[in-house]
């Protein structure tokens, strides 16, 4: 890390302050790689005026350079706000800009906002010490709501760089009447104040963290739309429907159950009818696991035979057709695979996972001294 917030200070990491907004590409929250930055325009073309200004916890807004600034990417500038004025960094440029406010379907009016200048040092000393204010002023509105009985979290807040707005995120399960609680926010912060609520992914995605696979959060890194995740999502990829498992931070289903699932849809198509029986001469079998990847089903004769037969699925396909045509196999175990793999031999591991185990058990004789014993001295 290059910035003044992630670098250490006499050896010792002060590690990051700003939430993935300090402009660093390896710690920017969503960044988009622009791969029109080395290509030139025709002739008749002009590079587009708009450009993409980051905020705290990857907010996002497109704005006008107005003035044509040179603008790099991670340029701190000054923005146009309603009311002030707000300080950000430059997270995109050029003609690519243009293409991701046509995805997001962000137009272009006459109110858009401009860039007035490129930040100077008293504006991004007064920047970072509003910045410095935030934890104290989230912990202090949720003692203000706390002391209203209000059933809301305020989970982040964001001041504007000239220190003239707050904007308060929170989340609630049901209405809240804050007019008293803005009234005595206003009252002692001194502040504009705009109280947003937002949803339960939405506020993992600022917070952020550490997932069950030990990356970052994909919410708040790279993830940029919530879509709904079902529990037909791990139905479909055979997985156990534990809360404990499938839920992410947020408590909500983790989103990268939807990553693979277009695929697994598309391998289930080759699988036959699950809720159908296969009917043998021995009794009619019953369905009870897939493995997708290895195109195996696993049925048992009767509800009540413990002996699971494994057999392909286009076995399967191929009995459910003689029964369709009214004839009937004899028995699963002429299409029955035996898997000797999976077999181990028994060990005994007690005592392994003992706490001492790394411990030295040979005890250090104490050595014998080489020096000669000194002789009594005789009484004269």
């Amino acid at each position: 890390m290059g910035c003044t917030n992630c670098s250490s200070a006499n050896g010792l990491p002060k590690g990051c302050k700003s939430n993935g907004s300090c402009g660093v590409d390896g710690c920017g929250k969503a960044p988009v790689f622009d791969w029109l930055d080395n290509m030139s325009l025709p002739n008749d073309q002009h590079i587009s005026s708009m450009v993409e200004v980051r905020f705290k916890n990857g907010r996002k807004e497109y704005v006008k350079n107005q003035h044509q600034l040179p603008l790099q990417l991670g340029d701190v500038v000054v923005t146009e706000a309603r009311p002030g004025y707000d300080v950000g960094v430059v997270s995109l440029r050029g003609e690519l800009v243009r293409f991701q406010m046509r995805k997001k379907n962000v137009p272009k009016t006459d109110d858009t906002p401009i860039i007035y200048r490129k930040a100077t040092q008293k504006d991004i000393d007064l920047w970072q010490s509003v910045r410095a204010r935030e934890d104290k002023l989230m912990m202090e509105t949720r003692e203000l709501a706390k002391r209203h009985k209000l059933n809301m979290k305020v989970s982040d807040v964001e001041l504007q760089g000239d220190a003239s707005k707050g904007v308060f995120y929170y989340t609630a399960e049901e209405r809240v009447d804050f007019r008293l609680l803005i009234k005595e926010m206003a009252a002692s912060f001194r502040l504009r104040i705009e109280m947003r609520q937002i949803g339960l992914r939405q506020e993992a995605a600022r917070i952020g963290g550490i997932g069950s696979c030990g990356r970052e959060l994909c919410c708040s890194t790279w993830l940029t739309d919530f879509r709904s995740v079902s529990t037909a999502a791990a139905r479909y990829q055979q997985l156990s429907l534990n809360p404990q498992k499938l839920a992410g931070q947020c408590g909500k289903l983790k989103c990268c159950l939807n990553y693979e699932l277009d695929s697994y849809m598309e391998a289930v198509k080759k699988f036959p009818d699950t809720s159908k029986r296969l009917k043998t001469k021995a009794g009619d079998a019953f369905f009870q696991k897939m493995d997708i990847f290895k195109g195996l089903m696993w049925y048992t004769l009767g509800k009540e035979n413990p002996v699971w037969h494994t057999i392909k699925a286009d076995d399967a396909s191929a009995i459910l057709k003689l029964n369709e045509k009214g004839a009937l196999p004899d028995d699963l175990q002429a299409f029955a695979i035996i898997d000797d793999s999976n077999e181990t031999e028994m060990t005994n591991v007690v005592g392994q996972d003992d706490l001492r185990r790394f411990d030295n058990k040979t005890k250090h004789k104490r050595r014998k001294s080489k020096r000669p014993k000194r002789k009594p001295r005789k009484n004269a």
